[in-house]
């Protein structure tokens, strides 16, 4: 490591301490060093690979802050503290950003610097004098790197309120003032406002500001993402994206936006549509560009690399959010436009726009404020590390199975699928990988029970200590605990109840009663279905045991399993003649290929969509194979949203986790992935037929309780006989699946409901019961997790210890990982919705050749629904096409619970 330049030692404190205050100097200038002594006695969380920093930390900075407790608390002279201190940072701070930097490029981890300061800060300054805010400051126009914004905020603390922005230049930093009327936006680029310079030591002097360019905020021309993509829709060139690209983007996407805000902050217009409303949507360009990319790369194809910067950036992003939502300026601009008449969808979006606001706590005092920052950003940070640990939980619980004869049961391709897995990954044998939910699919297919016990307990273990660098139960208690805080903070009984608010259902007494409704006949017809899985099993049943029994008596009742059905369901003609088929019968669009766009990993495609005229809509990216990095599960989301307003057509991915097969060998699917296909599809197709004007109303951008509604209805195609008799054929002879089989097929739909909602239910009757509890109810011992698990199941009677949760609580990423936390009932609440709709098009949609629904159908689902993204309340998008609200009998009897 190179030697870090000179700061100077404790003297150089004493000589101006006496210098400036005579006699009294001496005396504060002993308690410094007495104060100095205790400081540096105590243990900070930095490791020896650091000492060169530590070092000089505790000469530069320490003496600081010792000092500001010296004359504070024991001269009680304010005044005198904020002069000396800012003299002493004022000729430091140079010297000390150098040695910060130089750490920091030849590798000292971000996350150790932050925790030097975040060590000293609180140990220095009483409990109400400072707030310290990683990577950005609250009321500056621009984002700044950590170093840089740490001695922003000291020296803004220190008398220097009129600050706005610290920038380097070779071997000066220029501190930036600006009066707080004035705008980033108005200013010529070269120019600068009145600018307190500091040379490498010595007191600080005010003079004139270099012109030249921002370099700790401009994006670098190479960069890819300095400029608009020239790909096709702007597909993001992934091909030339690499990792060092993705730090500067975001940090300098999150100051351009920061700056943007400021200006509509501080316009002296008075507020209207174009200065406010669509000034807050046109914000934030580069960030549009880079942030999908960063989110795709980190859920899709994940390294450590890619972790770490997640890590480093998510306290960042929160803080940035806060920065807008909390900012009372443009709160007030968005007020004075509510007595404005505007058009339907503008209204929509402000009345978003003031909710949002409000929700966030902006009409909270500034030390709930204060806060509440530091809860986002805290929940942000475990959020992140639960997600994190859920990955490495699945990788670590991986089944490593070198005995061939234990996979008996699994077919030819599954068994070549696994033992590719563990060639990918340096092993061998097979290798069985861990999907999210509890249940495995290949515990439907492992006739050897031990192998199917040591699959389930790896599964149900995740994230409880088994493997310590995945244990999830301190992450998760602390996440319940602090979103119960947020909630009270903002006027919440619970953090349930704050969702529930934001969602089309309203209250938790609504979500808790549709709960209630479903759970006790689930549980019964779970039970049995235990009955009779004992009796086909002719003993006792355990819960590794229940999909390999269920699927032997779902083959001895209806002739067919997945060893069957799948020869006939190939991932190709799935989607070319089913997936893409239905969407064309029912909205006339067709997609073709366009291989000569790169995806972001091996695997991944692209397809142009075009309408049935030709026009062109957008474009359709597929990720369906598991790989090491990926996170579970199957979801969708987009790189680039719909908008007129900044004239962008969708760009919308699809994950789904298939087990890649061997070279050469045709992907077979199971049914429940061709449901999955289907399903991710809808979501797909919410995103592409979206047609409104704001960026932020657009697609599946809507509740969450609502936003399974149309990929659930989507699924109905794949059962759909003409649909089914498409793509359901062998892959190899391409003949149609035998009619004895179809049948079969549609007559076992409702067979396994009662386990099949059973766990549903228990994961949504967790997510609540985390999420309905005080911030004093939450367990504080993680021995504790599981048996508050247990006693939120129990008390409603839906513990069925055969039938464990989908997803347990120490890897339910939907909830404790973000995006779903109290909301993962949505699915049934959706489903309500989807039922409804699915009897809608049975009996009244307007029906094609062969009295089928086909293209008038599909267009008025579409004009009145799908294109509509969350331009109004989405409820009232149901009631046109229903005329009445959902009806919740379809459900009932679709999953069999109707006695």
């Amino acid at each position: 490591m190179p030697s870090p330049v000179h700061v100077p030692r404790r003297r150089w404190w004493r000589r101006a301490l006496v210098g400036r205050y005579g006699v009294r100097g001496r005396e504060v200038a002993r308690a410094v060093d007495a104060e100095y002594s205790v400081l540096v006695a105590r243990r900070p969380p930095w490791g020896e690979e650091s000492r060169a920093l530590r070092f000089h930390v505790q000469q530069a900075i320490v003496p600081d802050l010792a000092a500001y407790r010296v004359l504070t608390r024991e001269h009680g002279d304010a005044a005198v503290a904020r002069g000396v201190v800012r003299d002493l940072m004022a000729a430091q701070l140079l010297p000390v950003l150098r040695v910060v930097r130089v750490l920091d490029r030849v590798g000292v981890p971000f996350g150790r610097l932050r925790r030097v300061t975040r060590w000293l800060v609180p140990r220095a300054f009483p409990p109400a004098g400072f707030t310290i805010g990683w990577g950005q400051d609250d009321d500056a126009g621009l984002r700044f790197d950590v170093t840089t914004c740490f001695y922003l905020r000291v020296l803004r603390h220190y008398g220097a309120p009129e600050l706005t922005g610290v920038f380097c230049y070779g071997d000066q930093v220029v501190l930036e003032q600006m009066p707080r009327s004035a705008s980033h936006q108005n200013r010529h680029p070269g120019e600068r406002c009145r600018s307190l310079r500091l040379p490498p030591a010595g007191p600080a002097a005010c003079g004139q500001g270099d012109n030249g360019s921002m370099t700790d905020t401009t994006l670098a021309a190479d960069n890819p993402f300095a400029s608009p993509s020239d790909l096709p829709f702007e597909l993001p060139d992934f091909a030339a994206v690499r990792h060092e690209h993705l730090r500067p983007a975001m940090l300098a996407g999150l100051a351009e936006q920061r700056a943007e805000w400021e200006a509509i902050a501080t316009d002296p217009a008075e507020p209207d549509v174009a200065n406010t409303v669509e000034a807050l949507e046109l914000s934030g360009t580069l960030l549009r560009r880079v942030s999908p990319v960063l989110s795709t790369l980190v859920s899709s194809c994940a390294n450590d690399e890619l972790r770490e910067l997640e890590a480093e950036l998510a306290p960042l992003q929160s803080a940035h959010w806060d920065a807008l939502y909390l900012d009372r300026r443009i709160f007030d601009r968005l007020e004075a436009l509510t007595a404005q008449d505007l058009d339907a969808e503008t209204a929509w979006l402000l009345r978003t726009y003031r909710k949002d606001f409000i929700r966030a706590g902006v009409q909270l005092d500034d030390a709930s404020q204060t806060r509440l920052r530091e809860l986002n950003s805290r929940l942000t940070t475990l959020e992140t590390e639960f997600s994190q640990r859920v990955v490495k939980a699945m990788d670590a619980g991986a089944v490593h199975v070198t005995d061939a004869t234990r996979l008996a049961g699994l077919d030819e391709g599954t068994v070549a699928g696994l033992a590719q897995a563990a060639a990918d990954r340096g092993r061998e044998g097979h290798l069985i990988t861990l999907q999210l939910p509890t249940q495995q699919a290949l515990l439907a297919q492992a006739e050897d029970r031990a192998l199917r016990e040591e699959l389930f307990t790896a599964s149900v273990q995740r994230g409880t200590g088994a493997d310590e660098a995945s244990d999830t139960r301190a992450t998760l208690l602390e996440i319940a605990r602090l979103r119960a805080e947020r909630a009270r903070l903002l006027g919440y009984e619970h953090h349930a109840a704050y969702v529930a608010e934001d969602g089309t259902a309203g209250t938790t007494a609504a979500v808790n009663e549709m709960l209630a409704r479903l759970a006790p006949p689930a549980v019964a017809n779970a039970a049995a279905e235990a009955e009779e899985l004992a009796t086909a099993g002719g003993g006792p049943v355990e819960p590794w045991d229940w999909s390999f029994l269920a699927e032997t008596v779902r083959q001895e009742r209806f002739s067919i399993d997945d060893s069957v059905l799948r020869p006939y369901l190939e991932l190709e003609r799935v989607l070319r003649d089913g997936v893409f088929h239905a969407a064309h019968r029912l909205f006339g669009i067709t997609l073709t290929e366009r291989p000569e766009l790169a995806g972001y990993a091996d695997g991944v495609r692209v397809w142009e969509v075009t309408e049935e005229d030709g026009r062109p809509l957008g474009l359709f990216v597929g990720d369906y194979y598991a790989r090491e990095g990926k996170r579970g599960g199957a979801w969708m989301h987009n790189l680039v949203d719909q908008s007129h307003l900044l004239g962008q057509r969708p760009v919308v991915v699809n994950n789904l986790n298939i087990t890649r097969p061997a070279p050469g060998e045709p992907t077979l699917l199971t049914w429940d992935e061709v449901i999955t296909a289907f399903h991710e599809f809808g979501h797909a197709l919410h995103g592409l037929f979206s047609d409104v004007h704001h960026p932020s109303l657009s697609g599946a951008n809507v509740p969450r309780d609502f936003v399974e509604y149309p990929s659930q209805v989507n699924e109905m195609w794949a059962r759909d006989p003409e649909v089914l008799a498409r793509y359901a054929r062998h892959h190899e002879t391409g003949e149609p699946m035998p009619t004895e089989l179809l049948d079969a097929l549609l007559a076992s739909a409702q067979y396994g409901e009662g386990f099949a909602t059973t766990e549903y239910l228990g994961a949504a009757l967790l997510d609540q019961a985390w999420h309905q509890v005080g911030p004093d109810e939450v367990p504080t011992d993680p021995a504790e997790v599981e048996d508050f698990s247990t006693w939120a199941l129990e008390r409603v009677g839906a513990s069925v210890r055969l039938v464990p949760p989908r997803y347990r609580s120490t890897y339910f990423n939907h909830t404790f990982g973000g995006g779903y936390d109290a909301g993962y009932y949505s699915y049934i609440w959706s489903e309500v919705l989807d039922a409804d709709t699915v009897r809608w098009f049975e009996t009244d949609a307007p029906t094609g050749d062969g009295g089928l629904p086909g293209r008038a159908a599909g267009q008025r689902f579409r004009e009145v629904l799908l294109s509509r993204g969350h331009s109004a309340d989405p409820l009232s998008f149901y009631r046109e096409l229903r005329g009445r609200d959902a009806d919740i009998q379809p459900l009932l009897e679709r999953r069999g619970l109707t006695t």
